[in-house]
């Protein structure tokens, strides 16, 4: 039983890998990347006080 339960838990592990890679795959294609790294460097200048 507990092999069973090893198995789904690796089965449920890997789909969610794929898919947050399939997510990440379909961001960097529509094109986020730029919109997420602007975003960041604003949040950054804005805590050190440059903003």
């Amino acid at each position: 039983m507990e092999s069973n339960q090893k198995i789904t838990r690796c089965l449920i592990a890997g789909a969610i890998l794929v898919v947050a890679v399939m997510m990440i795959i379909y961001g960097i294609y529509r094109g986020e990347v730029s919109i997420v790294l602007n975003k960041a460097v604003n949040v950054c200048l804005e805590c050190i006080g440059l903003g």
